[in-house]
């Protein structure tokens, strides 16, 4: 387990000391959660958030990510503030604060009756509510955002906050916004968790959330449990094939994932024909078809469904401890989601299979949605002058004026706002800030920034097509890319069983520079090793992105040099 933080001005008032919390939230833990003890990551966020410092805790799946919000609210004077991405995962939460009885706990959401959030909303207010969840959509309304304030809830909690990075620049812009959200409701003390986020997806949480001299509490990501694995196949045919029949002889329950809906229908109905019980899953069908899949997938007893085919929308909050494996059909957009994917298996700490069927041409698909959302300066221009002339507007009113898509209009909000151009407000309103007369000169500039993001969003492709093709570790190489230090070999992936069989002489020698650890080029700055191949050196440097380097040429000196294991501060 790593922390570090985030120095910002500024003093928070005096707390009790660390002891003294520590022993509180044990007590806690054990007179209402009936947890015998805390994971140590657990403590240092606990102890962090009663402290009043804002706390990003980065744990992997499984390991008590909840229990330190309930902890923590538990111990605050005041009401906490929960968002929550997915109405399924509210549920769950809500179901799981009632079962243990914490304290009273409610959703807001749009499946709720007007009269059940009016009277949800009231409680908050009135001090008889502990626990809200919601959506972040569900943040837009001035008069919410007042009645909120009006609570002083003491902690505002994100979870799955990897969301904002993945969903926040395309499809769900309100999780932009949370920063400015936390800050009407009057600055409570911020929580923000997820499972998985490498490097540079925590530092985007940290920035989008405004938070303040942040404790970031990084624990171990591994999964020793998951058996990590890739088929190639030359043709999709086969592909599809060869996982019906993987899932046929598998030991049961499992998921497997897919990129779109119709393979999600046809892959379940082809377990079907070969008399498996199974499901599909995903965004299009009603709320009453997700639920019954859902529920088909977790009942404990009885016929449940052996094998749910589901697109990424199936999982976040889904409780079942004995899945046995997770295939995925195509590739994910990046590692992350990946990781976060197949997390979902063998949470009972048994053996689980993780597989991914690849064919080299299904990169077409994530390499399309990477490169899509271009906006041009002219289209950044148009989204400039009518702010210019609203000075506070709302990016339904922008699209009207300028006629651009929704996707146009919101990639270029966001360019502005990277460039400190513009902020987004708790309302969901943008403001001008910066008032240079050369609207030209700033649209570009947002275009170019914009531009820079679709090519990191380029790389995570990359970065999936080279975990793909390793003829090195795979856990190595996801656990590199996560930041965190990992043997040459596991032992458990099937890249590692191919080399054990092979002569000693050809495995890989111990790598010169370790995983995670930070180094210095000479051209390109610095960057961080991501793994060492046979022959090269991965780096993700921050100005150029993922590059690999000669052995053989590093070896003789002058090109790069180690600056140490942690990432040092911007502009050293």
């Amino acid at each position: 387990m790593t922390s570090h933080r985030t120095p910002k001005p500024g003093k928070r008032a005096k707390a009790p000391a660390a002891e003294e919390l520590l022993q509180r939230a044990r007590e806690t833990a054990r007179g209402r959660l009936s947890l015998d003890a805390l994971r140590p990551a657990q403590e240092e966020a606990v102890v962090s958030v009663l402290s009043g410092r804002d706390t990003l805790a980065v744990l992997p799946t499984g390991s008590g990510k909840s229990a330190i919000y309930q902890i923590a609210a538990l111990l605050l004077d005041g009401p906490t503030v929960v968002v929550s991405p997915l109405i399924a995962l509210q549920r769950d939460q809500v179901g799981k604060v009632q079962q243990q009885e914490l304290a009273p706990a409610a959703i807001v959401n749009s499946q709720e009756t007007a009269a059940g959030q009016r009277e949800a909303l009231a409680a908050v207010s009135e001090q008889r509510m502990e626990f809200l969840f919601l959506a972040p959509e569900q943040l837009g309304s001035p008069e919410r955002l007042q009645q909120l304030r009006e609570a002083r809830p003491s902690l505002f909690v994100v979870d799955e906050a990897h969301c904002i990075s993945e969903w926040g620049h395309d499809f769900r812009p309100d999780y932009l916004k949370l920063g400015a959200v936390r800050q009407a409701l009057g600055r409570p003390v911020l929580l923000a968790l997820t499972a998985t986020a490498a490097p540079q997806v925590r530092e985007e949480i940290v920035t989008r959330l405004r938070m303040e001299d942040p404790l970031v509490v990084v624990s171990g990501f591994d999964r020793p449990n998951l058996h990590l694995a890739v088929e190639r196949f030359a043709s999709e045919e086969e592909k599809l094939t060869a996982l019906v029949e993987a899932a046929v002889r598998a030991e049961k329950p499992g998921i497997v994932y897919v990129a779109t809906r119709r393979h999600a229908e046809e892959l379940a109905e082809a377990l079907r024909a070969r008399s498996q019980r199974a499901v599909h899953y995903h965004g299009a069908m009603s709320r009453k078809e997700r639920s019954s899949a859902e529920q088909q997938f977790l009942m404990p007893e009885g016929e449940p469904a052996d094998v749910i085919v589901a697109t990424s929308a199936f999982g976040m909050g889904i409780d079942k401890a004995e899945v046995r494996f997770v295939f995925h059909a195509d590739i994910t957009e990046s590692m992350d989601a990946y990781y976060q994917e197949i997390g979902r298996g063998g949470r009972d700490g048994r053996r689980a299979e993780a597989v991914l069927f690849y064919r080299p041409q299904d990169l077409g698909l994530r390499r399309f949605f990477a490169g899509s959302g271009r906006v041009e300066s002219s289209q950044v221009k148009q989204v400039v002058e009518a702010l210019r002339e609203a000075e506070v507007a709302d990016p339904g009113e922008i699209r009207e004026k300028t006629g651009l898509s929704q996707a146009k209009v919101t990639s270029a909000i966001t360019g502005l706002e990277e460039l400190g151009a513009v902020e987004r407000q708790a309302s969901g309103q943008v403001a001008i800030k910066r008032s240079e007369p050369d609207t030209a000169a700033l649209a570009s500039e947002a275009a170019k920034e914009r531009e820079r993001r679709r090519e990191r969003e380029a790389e995570r492709v990359e970065m999936m097509r080279a975990y793909a093709e390793t003829a090195g570790c795979r856990r190595q190489f996801i656990l590199g890319y996560l930041g965190e230090a990992a043997p040459d070999h596991c032992g458990f992936c099937d890249t590692c069983e191919r080399q054990a069989a092979m002569a000693p002489r050809l495995r890989p020698k111990q790598p010169d520079f370790a995983p995670s650890s930070w180094v210095v080029h000479r051209d390109w700055g610095r960057g961080m090793v991501l793994r060492r191949e046979r022959t090269q050196l991965v780096v993700l440097f921050d100005s150029v992105g993922e590059r690999k380097l000669a052995l053989s040429t590093i070896r003789r000196g002058g090109v790069l040099e180690p600056i140490g294991d942690e990432r040092p501060p911007a502009g050293e």
